[in-house]
Parts: structure tokens; sequence; C-alpha cells
């Protein structure tokens, strides 16, 4: 969700300027130091703040009120699950809860050195526990029960309590592990097949191991001993491979977690990045994808997905979505490796394998259901990353929908895809096919480039502002569209949800804005109306002996609409919202306590869009159908029980008990499975174009097939594409229904 804009070049080298005038005392010689160099930490504590407080749009105050917030967040980070700290180590700390903006001012180390000697203590204690724990097999016939909600969860008072904490955690875990390996036992034995979906012939080309796993079909039933030893051994293997990873962490990867808690106060989007993960984020913006396609982020203990890639294999399967949590990884039919608790770069190795090989996720729906899902791993291939369109007919009219899945451009040469250009081909190869309206499918799309959008506005407008911008301390920027041809002057309609982010939004509100097209999806899109830019640290400091101090990505502008309201925190209300799945969970910008605020500026100066005469009836037949629609209900119901399913922390640890939850949880899922099941009666098609490539091109045949099929299983493209039959002329409406009475005439003569 970074937009990382060109056009920021010039304020950005005035910033630099100005910076390496200020921090010309910052030469600094002698190596890093992997245990920790303590002068090489104060220099990179008064750089960031340096930095930050200058080139942030709105740097807030390093008061106590902000220290209290880095605390919070610190300690957070290091013991998000409350199984390290026992509430004595909370207490010692407590009393630097509102010293840490002095100690970052005089470059005192004292809270950090505390905090970290402290935790590689109960690192060191928590070794025994969970061994001595893992050692002999569990009762689940004793009535006991687990909270996993960590935020509301105390501190545990002391040792022992600690020790128990971590027995139910780690029996929770194994339990779930076993009630799993007993159902697909069962299942077996009664004859029931595992869920079974289409491969391509690439897949079908067994591995060695699947090969060899074969010869387990007759294997006899292993007793109730035998699984919950397994569960016991599989527990014990996560939990070594976490520590040893842990155990490779120094002194310098704690800190930047420290550094880090420092930057994002100042608002979410503000990031340290350490050397490693500075080389990282350059290779996630090089657009280079491979594995299963999907972008993880870490919740607390957990590894969520927080985003599938467009046309990886991931997002081919249809069975990972955003908002699952990974559970446990398993290399084709080897045991799973539990991840719980696990750093997510060790979680990443994981999942990421060569192309054509088999990884087996058990994830945690958001339903609260527990599902393995096979994923046959490949290369993701950047073309599914660029915009791309189809043709669907309806009554005998023909529209176009243009998917885009971010808004990608490469400044530095000017010969690579540009996704003002590409839909702009999109458009005239729709015109060129006669469809009478067109659909921008913004779905996920997490930004990108403005200069892009400023470049998509413009095909769908006349001429005039598109998005404002402001830096701090300085004028208002007026982004304009300044050709006066109009590519497409007919019904639109923007598809936006709640994961619709940054640059997304810009386009759905000026579109809105103009009233030149309806927008609908989610109740509101994320609501991120800021800018960054990312900072190399190591310019600022003289000589090349310190070694790499990473970078820091800082907001340095917001965006406004061109009536003036930004879409920070509030991003952009649908003109019809229809329910989603995700509709009461919290998950946008607004439920980030450190968020910045909402404001508003100047309007700009614009004509609304005066050629769209039934807009107004169009949205109220929308919101019409919408509340008649038995489908949506089921989904806005679906909605609630994830919301309160979401809330549920508690488990019992019983296994009859634990069983008898999962089954009731399993049952109440299937009330909403005809929501995955339901099917439109909408033709999609490919453009000429692709039709002549598709005839020598089987790899694009076989994506274009499966991208139509998912959207013939689409009730919000139906939905949108009812609203540009709404928004047609009447005259075309007319002519429409006499051909198809015409042709279901000749049809039954």
């Amino acid at each position: 969700m970074n937009l990382l804009i060109q056009y920021m070049k010039r304020n950005y080298k005035l910033l630099l300027v100005v910076l390496a005038v200020s921090l010309g005392l910052f030469a600094f010689k002698g190596a890093l130091d992997p245990k920790g160099d303590p002068e090489k930490d104060k220099m990179l504590l008064e750089l960031l703040t340096f930095v930050i407080e200058r080139g942030h749009y709105d740097p807030a105050v390093i008061d106590d009120n902000f220290s209290k917030g880095v605390y919070k967040d610190y300690i957070e980070a290091l013991d998000p699950s409350k199984r390290f700290f026992i509430q004595a180590d909370i207490d010692e700390f407590a009393a630097y809860e509102t010293q840490i903006d002095d100690q970052i001012r005089n470059k005192d180390l004292t809270f950090f050195n505390l905090t970290y000697d402290r935790l590689m203590k109960r690192l060191s204690e928590s070794k025994d526990f969970y061994k001595d724990i893992l050692a002999k097999p569990f009762d689940y016939s004793i009535k006991e029960e687990f909270n996993t909600d960590y935020d509301k969860l105390p501190y545990a008072k002391n040792d022992v309590e600690l020790k128990e904490k971590w027995r139910k955690q780690i029996k929770l875990s194994t339990l779930s592990s076993l009630t799993d390996k007993i159902k697909m036992q069962e299942d077996k034995k009664n004859g029931v097949a595992p869920e079974k979906k289409e491969k391509s012939v690439e897949e079908l080309n067994k591995t060695k191991e699947a090969i060899a796993a074969e010869g387990k079909e007759n294997e006899p039933p292993k007793s109730f001993e035998q699984l919950e030893k397994e569960t016991r051994e599989s527990s014990l293997k996560s939990l070594n491979e976490y520590f040893d990873f842990i155990g490779d962490l120094d002194q310098n990867d704690w800190f930047s977690v420290f550094v880090n808690a420092i930057a994002t106060r100042f608002d979410p989007h503000t990031n340290y990045f350490p050397p490693d993960e500075k080389e990282r984020f350059d290779v996630s913006m090089s657009g280079k994808l491979e594995g299963i396609g999907a972008r993880l982020q870490k919740k607390n203990d957990y590894t969520e997905i927080s985003e599938l890639i467009s046309g990886g294999p991931a997002w081919r399967g249809k069975e990972l979505e955003s908002g699952d949590i990974i559970l446990k990884v398993a290399q084709g039919n080897a045991e799973p490796v539990e991840v719980v608790g696990m750093h997510l770069d060790d979680v990443v190795k994981k999942i990421k394998g060569p192309k054509g090989t088999e990884v087996r996720l058990t994830v945690k729906k958001v339903d609260g259901t527990i599902k393995i899902i096979s994923i046959i791993r490949d290369i993701v291939e950047i073309e599914e990353t660029y915009a791309k369109s189809s043709i669907v007919e309806k009554n005998g009219l023909k529209y176009g929908i243009i998917y885009l899945p971010k808004f990608y451009i490469d400044f530095e040469n000017n010969d690579s895809r540009d996704a003002g250009k590409d839909v702009a081909i999109e458009v005239d190869r729709l015109k060129n096919a006669g469809v009478q309206g067109i659909i921008m499918d913004l779905r996920d799309n997490g930004g990108g480039s403005l200069k892009t959008v400023v470049d998509i506005a413009g095909l769908f407008i006349e001429d005039g502002p598109v998005v404002q911008i402001k830096s701090a301390g300085k004028a208002k920027e007026v982004l304009y569209d300044k050709d006066k041809k109009i590519q497409w002057d007919g019904p639109l309609v923007i598809m936006q949800n709640s994961f619709s982010a940054s640059a997304s939004e810009i386009l759905a509100a000026a579109i809105q804005d103009y009233r030149r097209g309806i927008v609908i999806g989610s109740k509101q899109s994320y609501g991120k109306g800021t800018v960054q830019n990312v900072i190399d640290l190591n310019q600022f400091v003289r000589g090349s002996s310190v070694g790499d101090l990473g970078a820091l990505k800082t907001t340095t502008q917001k965006f406004y609409r061109i009536t003036g309201g930004s879409t920070q925190l509030e991003g952009v209300s649908s003109d019809v919202a229809i329910p989603d799945r995700y509709a009461y969970l919290k998950m946008g910008e607004r439920d980030i306590d450190n968020a910045m605020p909402w404001d508003k500026i100047e309007p700009a100066q614009f004509k609304f869009w005066d050629k769209q005469n039934n807009f107004d009836a169009a949205i109220d037949n929308s919101k019409n159908r919408i509340a008649s629609n038995e489908k949506f209900k089921l989904i806005d119901e679906n909605a609630k029980w994830i919301d309160q399913r979401n809330k549920e922390n508690v488990y019992s640890l019983n296994i009859d008990q634990f069983k008898a939850e999962q089954k009731a949880i399993e049952e109440k899922a299937k009330k909403y499975k005809s929501i995955a099941d339901y099917k439109n009666s909408l033709k999609f098609s490919s453009l000429a174009n692709e039709e002549e490539a598709m005839k020598t091109d089987v790899s694009l045949k076989e994506k274009r097939e499966r991208w139509h099929e998912s959207l013939s299983k689409d009730i919000y493209v139906e939905e949108a594409i009812n609203v540009l039959d709404d928004l047609q002329p009447k005259e075309i409406v007319k002519k429409s229904v006499e051909n198809k009475l015409k042709k279901d005439k000749v049809v039954k003569s």
C-alpha cells in the first residue's frame, strides 16, 4: 500500500540537501558488531529521530504520551502471547514507560538493555518448559480451557503460572492436530474421500514423496496413543526450530525491533528497515514473485494471509483467502510443522520452494473452521499483475470489465509496462468490441503510482483536477488531467472493497466526486491517504567503515479529494454498499490506534459530469435489489457470524468437548457454503487479440478460463452489470429487449 511517486523526487531531493547539511557531523568510524555496538545504536537513534522530525508530514511530539505508545508497542512486539515475561518483569519495565522519550534524546540505552537481557534470560528458561511439557502424554479427558485473547490476559505472576500457560498453549495446539488426525483416519475408514480439485497437467506430475505416500494407503489405522505421540513429536520439532531461529538473532536484530517501535509511533506507515529488510523491500518493489503467490503479515504470534497475487498458485486454487491464519506447513506428504509463534521470515522459508513441489497449509479460516490446503508451487508470472479485460454479455448487450491489481509503472525504463497506458489500450479494445458500459475492478488493489491514477482518470473525464497533494509547510499541489480527449464517455462502474487502498482510493474518489461513475462494493475502502518515501540512512554518514545502517520509510505527504476531504482514515464510501464477509471485522486504517487523522482542505474547481441522466435512479435501483436479495442477506448474516467467531477466544482442552465445539462450527459453516457455490448467468469471453494469442499460448488460455470461471461465480460483478444496465439510455434498453424477444421467438419456432 505504499505510494511511491515519481514527482516526489523533487521534494525528496530538497529534503536530502537539508539533511545532508545538518547531519554533516554524523561521521562514525568502526565496523558494526553483530553482538551490538552501543555507539552505533546511539547514532542510529539520533539519526532516525532527526530524519523523521524534519522529513515527516506531521511528526508526533516526542513526549510522555509518545513514550507510552513506544513502550506498549515494543513490549507487545517482544512478547505478543505473554509467554516469556512475568508480571515482575513488566513491573520493572513500567518504570521506564514515560522515560523513553528522554532516553531517545539522551541516546540512553538503559531501557533497551534491560529488556533485551531479560528477554534472553526468559527465552533460555522457556526451552526447559516446553521440552518438559512435551516429554509425557497429555490427558485430554480433563475439563479445562485456554483463552487465546492475549491482549486481555494478564501476565503470569511467577514461573509456575508461566509454565502452566505454556502447557495449555501447547496442549491446545496438539489437541487441534490430534483431532485432525483422528478425523482423517475415520474418514478414510468410512470411505469419505478428501476434497479434490482439478489439477493442471504440470500438477499431475507426481513428486517422489507423493509416489512413496501411495504405499501408505493400505497401512492399518494407528492407535490413539500413536497419534497422540506423533502430535507431541511434531510440536517439539516445531518449537525446536522456532528457538533455533530465535537463537540466530543477534542484539542488532532486537535493537531493530526497538527502533521500529519508535518509528511506527509517528504513524503506521513509517518504518525502519534494517539492512536485510531493506534488501527484501527492494526485491518486493521489483515485482519478482515466487512460491505460492501470497503476501503474509504477522498478527501477534500468528501468520496471516494479507493478499493473494493475481495469477499465482494460491489465487488459482481458490481455497486460500485474505484473512486466513496459517497454523502449520507441510512439505508434500511430510509431517506438518506448526508455525504459530514462528518468525515471519522463517514461515516464508517453509512455504517457498521449487516450482512443481507441493506445500500443504493448515489454516484457520476467518469463520473459525480449520482446513488443509494443498498448493503446487510455481513462479508467479508478472504478466498476471497487469491490467486485463473481458467481455460480458447480458440480454444481448455487451459490457467490459477491466481488472487492475495495482497501479504499476517503472520510471527508470520508458519501455516497461505502465498501468495508465495498459488501461487505455484495454478501453480502446472494449470500445472496438462494441461494449455499452465498462467496469473498473479495483478490488484488493493496494495502490501504486499516482501518475497512473491521473492518467486513468483522464480516460473518463474531459479534463480537470484528479487529486490534491499537501506536503508539510507547503501550499497544496493539484494534479490535473490536461488532455481534453475522453476515451470512454459511456456508463462506468468502479468496484472496490475494504482492501482497496491508496492509489485505488484516489481513482474511486475522483470518479465519484465528478459523478462520472458509480462506486460499488464494501461499505468503504481501506483509508490510506498518505504518501511514503524511502530514505537511505547511509548517505548521512561519512566514510564506509560504519557498515549498512538500513533505510527509513517515512510519511511525507497526504492526498485529498478534489472536494477537499482526505481519503485518510475514512477511505471512500461506496455509492452502493454491498455486504461482504469482512464487513464487521477491524481491518482498515481507521482501526489502527496511531493512524493519522482525517482532515479537509479547500476544494479544487471542477465541473460535475452531466451526461448521465439516470445516475441517482441506478443507485436507488441497486440498493433496492441488494436489500431484497436473499443471497446478499446470507452474506451479511455470514459476516456477522464471522465477527462473532472472531471474538470467541476460549477453547476447551477436553477432547470430547473440543470435538463437539469444532463440529458445531463446521455445521454452522455449512449454512454459508452456498455463497461459494453461487453461479451467475452471465457469459464471459476474451477480446479478439487474446483469442488469437490463446491459439498458441496454452498457459494464457488456462489463466483466462480460470478468471472467467471466477467471474461467473461472482455475485458482486453480477450486480455491477445490473448497475450498467440501469445506466443505459432507454432507447438502447428498448432495442436490447426487442432483439432478445426476436431471438427467443426464432429459437422457439
